[in-house]
């Protein structure tokens, strides 16, 4: 009797390849992480105080936007620009504190976001932002820890953690693609991270 050639020896087990499928399913969360670093934002918290030139990297230490910092010791104003450093928007820092409300503006001069604290209970602050011709959006979690979302409608368009980054004094900021413009969402969170430290 001749003998079978390629096949599992009598009681042998032969092995499955594994599926083309399991190898996809296996790379999706290495997949997924490469993602999150190209949409998370690093930015430096109180940036303001320090009255200087601040770059904004993606997960990747890639800069990809610009805050203008010297403008706030000339000016009391925070310019945020793109890589080409157009400005984009601006936050008038002694327009800050009234009220607890503060006012950020497009490169033209016209309103683009009106932040304000809207609940502070013993443990959370909440903010609410008009932005013209949108729903509002309103922050919900820990401002104070900077582990909070911002939602429009019931739907969340931005994360800010400080857990992504293990750098002091930094936090994260992750916008949903197709949601709102990142650089506003960046101009926000440091409105918003103005009016926490109170009058200075």
């Amino acid at each position: 009797m001749g003998m079978r050639r390629g096949g599992p020896a009598d009681g042998a087990v032969a092995t499955a390849a594994p599926a083309e499928g399991s190898a996809a399913v296996a790379a999706a969360p290495a997949a997924a992480a490469d993602t999150d670093l190209d949409t998370r934002l690093k930015v430096r918290e109180r940036l303001f105080a320090f009255g200087d030139d601040f770059w904004v990297e993606d997960g990747r230490n890639r800069r990809v936007y610009q805050v203008d910092g010297k403008a706030l010791r000339m000016r009391d104003t925070l310019l945020f620009k793109d890589m080409q450093g157009q400005e984009h928007y601006k936050l008038q820092e002694k327009m800050a504190r009234v009220r607890e409300t503060m006012t950020l503006y497009a490169a033209n001069g016209s309103v683009a976001a009106t932040i304000k604290k809207a609940m502070i209970t013993p443990l959370r602050d909440r903010y609410t932002v008009d932005v013209p011709n949108q729903p509002d959006l309103e922050t919900q979690g820990s401002i104070l820890h900077h582990e909070y979302t911002v939602e429009q409608g019931g739907r969340r368009v931005a994360s800010i953690s400080k857990g992504w980054f293990r750098i002091r004094d930094t936090y994260g900021i992750e916008v949903v693609p197709g949601t709102i413009d990142p650089l506003l969402a960046v101009a926000i969170t440091v409105a918003i991270d103005m009016i926490q430290q109170g009058p200075g």
